[in-house]
C-alpha cells in the first residue's frame, strides 16, 4: 500500500513543473520499479488442460443443408404463390374501385375474411410461444 501511495505522489506534478506534461524520466522510473507479472502455480496447468480437453472434443455436427433446403425451396414457393394470387385477385379490385366509393366483390371479401382468422391464430401461437419461453427462461430450462 505504501508503494502505490509513493507512485500516486511521484506522478502528481511539482510547484515548478508543467502540470500538462509528464517527465518521460519520472514515467520510466515508476515502470521499471513495478514488479513483473508471474501466473499462479497452476495457471499453465489448467489453461494446457483446458486446450487438451477443446482438442479431444469432437467436431460439431454439420447443419443438415440437404434435408432444409427442399423446405426452403417449399417455403419460398408457398410466399411466391401467395403474392401471385394477391396480385392476380387484387388487380381487378384495384380497377373497379374509385376514390368515392371502395368496393370489394364478393369474391374477394371471403379470402381476406379468412386471413384474418389466420392473422389471429398466428398472433395468438407467437404469444404462447413467447410466454412459454419466458416462463422456462425464469426457471432456469433455458
Amino acid at each position: 500500500m505504501d508503494r502505490n501511495n509513493n507512485q500516486i505522489e511521484a506522478l502528481r506534478p511539482t510547484p515548478t513543473s508543467e502540470p500538462t506534461e509528464m517527465q518521460p524520466t519520472r514515467l520510466d522510473r515508476i515502470l521499471a520499479s513495478e514488479e513483473p507479472l508471474v501466473p499462479s502455480s497452476g495457471f499453465l496447468a489448467a489453461v494446457m488442460e483446458r486446450v487438451q480437453q477443446e482438442a479431444a472434443a469432437p467436431p460439431p455436427i454439420p447443419f443438415p443443408w440437404k434435408r432444409a433446403l427442399p423446405g426452403f425451396a417449399l417455403v419460398a414457393g408457398v410466399f411466391g404463390w401467395g403474392g401471385v394470387e394477391l396480385v392476380r385477385l387484387g388487380l381487378p379490385a384495384l380497377k373497379q374501385t374509385t376514390l368515392a366509393t371502395p368496393h370489394l366483390p364478393p369474391g374477394l371479401v371471403i379470402p381476406f375474411e379468412q386471413a384474418g382468422w389466420v392473422a389471429l391464430a398466428l398472433a395468438l401461437s407467437l404469444a404462447s410461444w413467447l410466454l412459454a419461453r419466458r416462463l422456462a427462461g425464469r426457471s432456469g430450462l433455458l
